[in-house]
Parts: structure tokens; C-alpha cells; sequence
């Protein structure tokens, strides 16, 4: 049974004490072999999945930029902004990558920044400015100590936030409930998109393809944003080692969330079934 430790910030990417990071290994499955050496001081890539995002890329880009030690790369991966966001990314920040994504889903502009990325490490981050970037330190600590993902929560000590409702935090009890009692974890907060993993785990998490061609109704599995979910489920089948690293939500600085409570819950508990389904199937297949 896996189990989720909390690790709490640390002054630099090789920071973490040892005795803050508690995490254990589940014995499912073999940890895949990683493709890179996995180095105490990893490049690390950014991921900013944007949609009509320019007024909060102006504070969240230099604001990434600013994170010692260095961040390797910021990627911005755009899914047909109209407001300018490609451009306002290029004028805060010139030495930003910008691409587009191939399909339509945060899921799609995760899995294209994923794909585009060089350092050892990728962070995942959202563009509205509730993360902060001065806690990429601490997910890339709990990395280097041991962890292969590091999981963001706000409800770990240490963290917190100034957006989430009462109803939306019962809910996510309710959904962490679930997600630990099918997949053996120790969630506390499972629908929190701020996240960190080595590079080398990414056939692991097998998502879809970013050159397969969108279907003609609707979008791929994994396309969506259920992708959160989807690599939290597939990370814990496999057996890796997690360690929830403590983090502040702030509100968004700009623009409206594109939350929705009970739809957006509803989503979340089809995806936590649908992937205890699938890895249910891998582990029959490996028996024959």
C-alpha cells in the first residue's frame, strides 16, 4: 500500500532534511528504469498551460523567472488565446518558449509541454497566478531526496488557501477519500493541479499521444481536465514513491475560474473509477 508523505519548503533544490520526507514505496510494480542520470541538481522546466491568460502572464512569468536556483526553461503551451497571450508572454519574458497545443484540453497543452521539455525535472503550473513560484524549490527538494512525484497540497501542515470554498473543500475530502481507498494512498488534497516529477517518468503516465488527431465529438482521454487526476491515479498504480510537498493557493489574479463545483467533481470521481478500471486490466494482463 503506498503511502504520501509531506515535505515541508526548503532554501534550495537540494534542501529537504531527510528526516522531513517520510515517503514509502509501494511494492505493485518494479520502478521503471529512468532514461537520465537523476542529478542533485536537475534542470527543471515549467509548464503554463494558457488560454486568454495575458494579464496574469505579466506577473507570473517574472515572477517564475525570479526563482533561485535558476529555472532551466518556462514553457507557455497556448490553446488559441484571442487576448494576446502568446505575444505578452514573448514581451515580459524573451528567452520564454512558447508553443501551440496540438488538440483542444489542459490535458493536450500539459502532454505538448511534457513532450517539448528538456530539463530533468517538469513543474506543473497554472498561469492565473494563485501558485507560488517561490515553493518550486520545495517540490524539486523532495525530489532530489528521494521522491518521483512531488504532490502539491493545501491541506498537508504547512499549506492552505485564500480561493477554496467550504463546499469545494468537502468535496475534495469526499474525492481524496475515494482516490486513497482505490488506489492505496494517502491523498490530502488530490484535486490540486500544482505538481513536480522527474522526466524520465513520463512512459509512465502514457498519455495520449500529441500528433493523434482529435476525434470528431468531444476529446481524448486524458485531453481534459481530468489530466490532474489521470497522473495522480497512474503514478500510484505504478508504484512510485510520492511526497506531498506543503502549498499556499492564492486567488486568481485575473479572469474567472473555469471551475465548476459539481460538474467538475462529477468528472473527477468517473476519472478516479475509469483509471482504477484500467489498472485493474494492466495488472490481469501482466499475469498472463
Amino acid at each position: 500500500m503506498s503511502a504520501v508523505s509531506s515535505a515541508r519548503a526548503a532554501a534550495g533544490f537540494g534542501g529537504a532534511a531527510p528526516s522531513e520526507l517520510h515517503a514509502q514505496r509501494t511494492n505493485r510494480t518494479p520502478r521503471p528504469q529512468p532514461r537520465r542520470s537523476r542529478t542533485p541538481f536537475p534542470t527543471v522546466s515549467v509548464i503554463v498551460p494558457t488560454r486568454n491568460e495575458a494579464r496574469n502572464l505579466e506577473i507570473v512569468l517574472p515572477a517564475i523567472a525570479a526563482v533561485r536556483p535558476t529555472v532551466h526553461e518556462i514553457i507557455v503551451v497556448d490553446g488559441a488565446s484571442t487576448d494576446g497571450t502568446v505575444e505578452t508572454a514573448k514581451r515580459v519574458l524573451p528567452w520564454v518558449r512558447v508553443i501551440e497545443q496540438t488538440r483542444k484540453g489542459k490535458g493536450n497543452a500539459m502532454a505538448c509541454g511534457f513532450a517539448a521539455a528538456t530539463g530533468d525535472v517538469i513543474v506543473m503550473f497554472d498561469a492565473d497566478g494563485s501558485a507560488d513560484p517561490a515553493e518550486i524549490p520545495a517540490f524539486v527538494s523532495a525530489l532530489v531526496a528521494g521522491a518521483d512525484f512531488a504532490k502539491g497540497s493545501r491541506f498537508t501542515p504547512g499549506g492552505g488557501s485564500d480561493d477554496i470554498t467550504l463546499l469545494r473543500k468537502s468535496g475534495n475530502a469526499g474525492l481524496n477519500g475515494v482516490a486513497n481507498a482505490l488506489f492505496g494512498t494517502s491523498y490530502t488534497d488530490l484535486c490540486y493541479g500544482y505538481n513536480a516529477f522527474w522526466a524520465d517518468l513520463l512512459p509512465v503516465l502514457d498519455l495520449p499521444p500529441i500528433d493523434a488527431p482529435a476525434p470528431a465529438e468531444g476529446m481524448l482521454w486524458g485531453d481534459g481536465f481530468e489530466i490532474e487526476t489521470v497522473l495522480n491515479c497512474r503514478i500510484a498504480a505504478a508504484g512510485l514513491k510520492i511526497t506531498e510537498v506543503p502549498s499556499i493557493e492564492r486567488q486568481r489574479v485575473f479572469g474567472d475560474t473555469n471551475l465548476r463545483t459539481f460538474s467538475d467533481g462529477a468528472r473527477v470521481l468517473r476519472t478516479l473509477l475509469a483509471e482504477h478500471r484500467r489498472a485493474d486490466r494492466r495488472k490481469s494482463s501482466r499475469r498472463f
